[in-house]
């Protein structure tokens, strides 16, 4: 896989550097930060000019460099699970989400609040891409993700171990910012056109709401994401004091 842009190099370099196996620096490339930790973890390094670095990575944005690393490592959900008391994780359940532009920022909102892990499914859905990484902009080093063949048997294993399932409904449900939440909590979100599947929403515990008091549309599912995950970190530091 290739990682590139400034921001998401730079976070591998500091968070996993093991996992780059080379790196290309633009002639012009100037990050003194970046290129100590390239040196100090001796990590081969070849300068080229603006149209060969192109070749190597064809996107926008490359921002003068480019990393060659190591494919993206999933977390075991059964791994996870077992840790999710100790370290007071929530997991953020995404069912249907194609988008990786919308997985990206996902995982970067997780990774910016702390103490989430994400779950994704086999099929049907987008998994951990190039893109994914470019959009997290180096979430994916501070949030773990599993990929799960079936996220309602996910769910049900997570339930026998005291997790609460709480999910996003547009028109029922509660308002997330009047109910106190159950935790430890599993957070089911569906895609934008059809939500939340039946088979996986009829083991939702408690179904909660944006309230949006302006215009008649509709926030995306990133953009949801990080309103859920900002009021579930919030009351999970209420409930720690």
């Amino acid at each position: 896989m290739y990682l590139y842009g400034k921001n998401s190099v730079y976070e591998r370099l500091k968070a996993n550097p093991k996992s780059i196996k080379k790196i290309f620096l633009q002639d012009d490339f100037s990050f003194a930060e970046a290129e100590k930790l390239i040196k100090e973890n001796n990590i081969p390094a070849k300068r080229v000019s603006q149209k060969e670095l192109r070749r190597i990575k064809r996107a926008d944005s490359l921002q003068g460099v480019v990393a060659q690393v190591e494919e993206f490592k999933y977390t075991d959900f059964d791994e996870l699970l077992n840790n999710a008391e100790e370290k007071n994780f929530s997991f953020i359940f995404l069912d249907r989400i194609f988008d990786p532009q919308n997985l990206g920022a996902i995982i970067r909102t997780t990774a910016c609040l702390g103490g989430f892990g994400v779950v994704l499914p086999k099929h049907k859905a987008c998994q951990v891409t190039e893109t994914v990484l470019r959009v997290s902009c180096g979430g994916e080093n501070y949030t773990p993700v599993s990929l799960v063949s079936n996220l309602t048997n996910a769910l049900l294993k997570a339930k026998k171990c005291g997790f609460w399932a709480v999910g996003s409904a547009v028109e029922e449900g509660k308002d997330i910012g009047e109910i106190e939440l159950p935790f430890p909590l599993c957070f089911i979100l569906g895609s934008e056109g059809s939500g939340v599947r039946y088979g996986l929403g009829k083991h939702i515990d408690i179904k909660v709401n944006i309230p949006m008091k302006g215009a008649a549309l509709s926030f995306n599912v990133a953009a949801a994401a990080a309103i859920f995950c900002y009021a579930i970190s919030q009351a999970r530091a209420k409930g720690n004091k």
